[in-house]
């Protein structure tokens, strides 16, 4: 069976407002370009095409084959958390995996519930912070329950980066979840 890598991907619109995580690669749809990312710059560095008639399509498969196992980790299991609700009267967030073996990545993000800030019901955002804070990564424990999570709000207001404008914009409670997802 062969194995396929997807990339994360998007119009241009949509690119602009996201910020990957470090060493992430995104592919602008609109575009046929590939973006990447730092987990800070928001919409990520674009890959300048060379000319009118470069398509990432076009790449061929034995190139993917031979670069993606330099950068990426041969097996990992992805566990994922059910949404959560985001409530800024509380000072953590937590969620226990059903796992004790200690992740290699965390990724968090918010999940649309009601349109908001430009954003679409179902869309996922990584680009939020709370309060004064980007998106921290969450801490985590290992004990006989499993991987614990536990995100730091400190009753601070949750925001997200706009879709259209990418300008901070505080966002109401009840049109966001939260998920959890770890690499391990």
């Amino acid at each position: 069976m062969t194995r396929v890598l997807q990339l994360r991907r998007g119009t241009t619109a949509q690119n602009d407002a996201f910020t990957g995580m470090p060493g992430e690669i995104t592919m602008d749809t609109e575009k046929n370009t590939i973006r990447i990312h730092d987990g800070q710059t928001l919409g990520g560095f674009e890959f300048v095409r060379t000319g009118n008639d470069f398509n990432i399509q076009d790449v061929p498969d034995d190139f993917w084959a031979n670069t993606i196992p330099m950068f990426a980790p041969s097996t990992m299991v992805v566990y994922e958390s059910s949404p959560l609700t985001i409530n800024s009267n509380t000072a953590y967030i937590q969620y226990t995996f059903d796992t004790n073996v200690p992740p290699k990545i965390i990724e968090v993000c918010l999940i649309c519930v009601n349109a908001d800030a430009g954003y679409r019901i179902n869309d996922r955002v990584y680009a939020f912070g709370v309060g004064q804070m980007n998106a921290t990564k969450p801490n985590y424990t290992l004990d006989e329950y499993g991987l614990n999570l536990q995100f730091l709000t400190g009753f601070e207001q949750y925001w997200v980066r706009h879709k259209e404008t990418g300008l901070i914009t505080t966002i109401s409670d009840e049109n966001w979840n939260i998920l959890f997802r770890v690499y391990c």
